[in-house]
Parts: structure tokens; sequence; C-alpha cells
């Protein structure tokens, strides 16, 4: 009898990592619309130091030494059939495939912003994303930014930090920018923003054409449904929280009304064994915070004791978001505790010890050299 095999559709910061786990006990296959791992994350550094993030948060699959024993196809998820345990896509050179497995873990994501979306794209075709985006922002004397979570904060900051000389204003709904994370946060977040000259616009919430989705960066003007007048730059960049679950494949008996997956606090689809969710499509809590706070670990454990008939163990979501929210700066990475307390690590050790020993060969288990993609 043949190894189990288990498909992980999705190779974002999630999929990826439970991949390689499972890989050391089981034949993998992995499906992903891009060349390799093009991360979600850091917004911020990716518009403003695009080649610094693309260092960073985009590797080809062939350099994840880990990597080496998952057989990755790339294509677009078309279907999915559970009494079969089958999913179906279109590969990229536009020929259909179906892929049996023992397992399957849901890892697909979410499109939120220009930023974060499901499209089967070729390396030149990220690589020509990151630099048009980076060039129209670059381009712009002044830049608006509407939203208050971290996606807009850490874009005001990097935007202001990389271009002294550019008017950002940051607007967004609330009282206070980031209400997922603790208050302190914010307050010490707000006066790096006003050191830096970014006007804050708090109280400000978009009026939003229907169909608009945010997708792309605009131009010209934003008018307010909260009776402010309207405002107007030469670059606009949304980062509003509309975020759509990558589901779209798979059978409405698997989702809740959002259309993200429905997991038990193992992670397991209901009612449906051999079917796991991690990350941001995975509705495990209001934050669905599985995304950040190691469910790829939690989702392969699992999945290995299901099919070796072991005990499943539970996930436990924390209370508020926590961790970096500007990125790698200039000055180092700060990290911010749940409690609002931050502690930063100099530019130096992030370099030398952080990114190539704890992440890139702690965390992924070796990256092999290779050239910048941007």
């Amino acid at each position: 009898m043949g190894r189990k095999r288990v498909v992980v559709a999705g190779l974002g910061d999630v999929g990826i990592l439970a991949a390689m786990r499972l890989a050391k006990h089981f034949d993998v296959v992995g499906i992903s619309v891009k060349p390799g791992l093009v991360s979600g994350q850091e917004v911020g550094v990716r518009l403003a130091r695009p080649r610094d993030w693309a260092r960073d948060y985009w590797i080809s699959f062939d350099r994840f030494r880990r990597l080496d024993r998952v057989r990755i196809i790339q294509g677009a998820l078309t279907g999915m059939d559970l009494a079969e345990q089958t999913v179906a896509g279109q590969g990229g050179d536009g020929n259909p495939f179906v892929e049996g497995y023992d397992a399957l873990v849901i890892s697909t994501g979410v499109t939120n912003g220009f930023w974060r979306r499901p499209t089967l794209q070729s390396a030149a075709e990220v690589a020509a994303s990151l630099r048009a985006d980076h060039e129209r922002l670059a381009s712009a004397a002044s830049v608006i930014v509407v939203g208050g979570g971290a996606a807009a904060v850490t874009s005001a900051v990097n935007l202001a930090t990389t271009w002294a000389d550019k008017r950002v204003d940051l607007y967004f709904p609330g009282d206070r920018a980031l209400a997922d994370y603790h208050p302190r946060i914010w307050q010490r977040i707000s006066r790096r923003l006003a050191e830096l000259g970014v006007g804050l616009h708090p109280g400000h919430r978009a009026a939003l054409v229907d169909g608009f989705s945010g997708d792309e960066i605009t131009s010209g003007g934003v008018d307010w449904s909260s009776g402010q007048p309207a405002s107007s730059a030469d670059a606009v960049l949304w980062a509003i929280g509309r975020v759509r679950p990558n589901t779209e494949w798979l059978p409405r008996e698997l989702l809740d009304d959002g259309g993200f997956v429905r997991v038990t606090p193992e992670l397991r689809a209901p009612g449906h064994p051999a079917v796991f969710a991690a990350g941001d499509v995975a509705a495990t809590d209001p934050l669905r915070s599985s995304a950040r706070n190691r469910g790829d670990a939690l989702v392969a454990r699992n999945v290995h004791a299901a099919l070796t008939g072991r005990r499943l163990h539970s996930y436990r979501a924390p209370g508020r978001r926590w961790g970096s929210v500007l990125g790698i700066q200039p000055d180092g990475l700060e990290v911010f505790l749940p409690t609002g307390q931050a502690f930063r690590i100099p530019s130096w050790p992030v370099e030398r010890v952080v990114m190539p020993l704890i992440v890139r060969r702690g965390m992924y288990g070796g990256v092999r050299e290779g050239a910048p993609p941007v």
C-alpha cells in the first residue's frame, strides 16, 4: 500500500509551511496560481521598497529545500468532488488537471486589495506588477491612504519614510486606526506618523459605489459618507478591508455565509474528516487568526494525526492581533506584544540573524541563493 497523498490548495504564507511539514510523511501535491511564494505580508515595504520586499517575501518554489519533495502544480482551482476526494483545475499551460487526495488542506487565502489577488501569473508578470505599483506611487506628489487596518498604516509609514517630500494622508473611519490591536500600539505608531508629517484624518468613511472593490490604485477625488468635503490626491491607495475569500471553486456546504471555510477547533471541515483549512480562508474566529499564529503547524500536525489514527489538537485564537505592523525599517524591526508593549530588534541582527537564520534556515528549512526577482 502506497503512501497517503495530501493536496495543499494554495501555497501562500500558510500553505507553503504546511506543505513542507507534511512532505516529511506523505506524498504532497501543492497547487498555486503563483510561481513562488508571493506573500501578502508587509504591503507598505512592497510599495515603497520593492527590492527589499522581494528579497524576503517573493521566493520561487525551487529555492526552498523542503519543497524538493513536493510536487507543485501552477494552476487555478476550478472545482472539487467531496465524494470522490478530488480537486480540479486548469494549469498555466491551459490544460485541465484532476488530483485525488487522502487529505486536503485548503489555504487559498483571500483577495484583499491590489496586492492580494488570486490571478495566475508568471514570474515576469509578478515583477511587472511590483514595478508598476511602486512607480505609480513614486511619481505621485500626493497620496491618500484609505483604511484603518495594518495594511493602511504600514503603507502610510513606509511611503512617508521613503519619500519625505511626498504629501501622505491617512483617512480612517474610527477614532483611531488599528482597532484590532491594543490601544497602546496605535498611540505609539500615530506619534511616528506625525513625526513623518503624515496627515491623520479620523472619522472619515469612504463613500463607495456599488461594485467598487478597491483592487486598484486610483487617482483624483474621494467622497466621504461621513459628511466631510471630498479629498483628492495624485494617487489613492485603498486598504479598506474588503476581504473576499478565494473559495469560488469549493462546494457551498463547506462555506459559511461569508464564503469562508467552516472549521472545527481542529481546523477540520465539519462532517468532512478528510478536509482541513488554515489561514485567512478558514473561519476560525472573527480575526481568522490561524493565518498569523502558526496555524500551518497545527493543521499539518492534525492532518498527520488524522491519517495515522492519532488524537487531533485544538486551535486557540488570541484575543488581539500582535506582531510587526510596519515591517523591517531602516533602523530595524519593531515587534508589538498583545499587551501593547513593543521591543525593537536593531537592523544588524535582523539582517544577519533573524532573516537568514531564524526565518530562512529555521522556519523554511533552508533557502537557496537566487538572483533578485526585481
